[in-house]
């Protein structure tokens, strides 16, 4: 049963090491694709268009400068490579421990290390979006960033069981 769920482990760690991998090779390769939204959530653009009333409230939350909008960007940019590293770092530990060539445990808080950073990236995004009011007019944004929450702490949770 140890090997099994060892390889459970190493499963769901890959799993969300490759979904988060493609997404920060898209942020890589087509940068304007996701730099766009979110350069459009911290100037508020939609709620300022959308919901003028509200926007005027809040307003003073928003940051319209590119420079800024960018160095965010690039900041997700390095968490999310740094959280691919991690994650695939552990999946091997856990695949190494399932075949004997290391200990489970050092996979096991490898994984755990690189599910954490994940799970980090997408609360981040629902945190950030929070304070930028982006459940005006970013909902199916917002959505998937509880989505891959839940993802990140299924695993986690699945890693911690021994």
């Amino acid at each position: 049963m140890d090997t099994v769920l060892l390889l459970a482990q190493a499963i769901a760690t890959g799993l969300i090491a490759s979904w988060l991998t493609l997404g920060l090779r898209d942020n890589l390769l087509y940068p304007s694709v996701n730099e766009t939204y979110t350069a459009e959530v911290l100037a508020m653009t939609r709620m300022r268009e959308t919901y003028p009333d509200a926007f005027k409230e809040v307003a003073h939350r928003a940051i319209s400068d590119r420079k800024l909008q960018r160095g965010a960007f690039r900041l997700v940019i390095l968490v999310e490579g740094l959280a691919c590293a991690l994650l695939w770092v552990g999946t091997i530990g856990l695949l190494m421990g399932s075949i004997g060539t290391a200990t489970p445990e050092t996979g096991r808080a490898l994984a755990l290390l690189g599910a954490t950073s994940f799970t980090a990236v997408w609360a981040g995004f629902l945190i950030v979006g929070n304070h930028f009011c982006y459940w005006f007019c970013h909902e199916d944004a917002q959505n998937t960033h509880y989505q891959m929450t839940l993802w990140g702490l299924a695993t986690m949770v699945l890693i911690c069981q021994n």
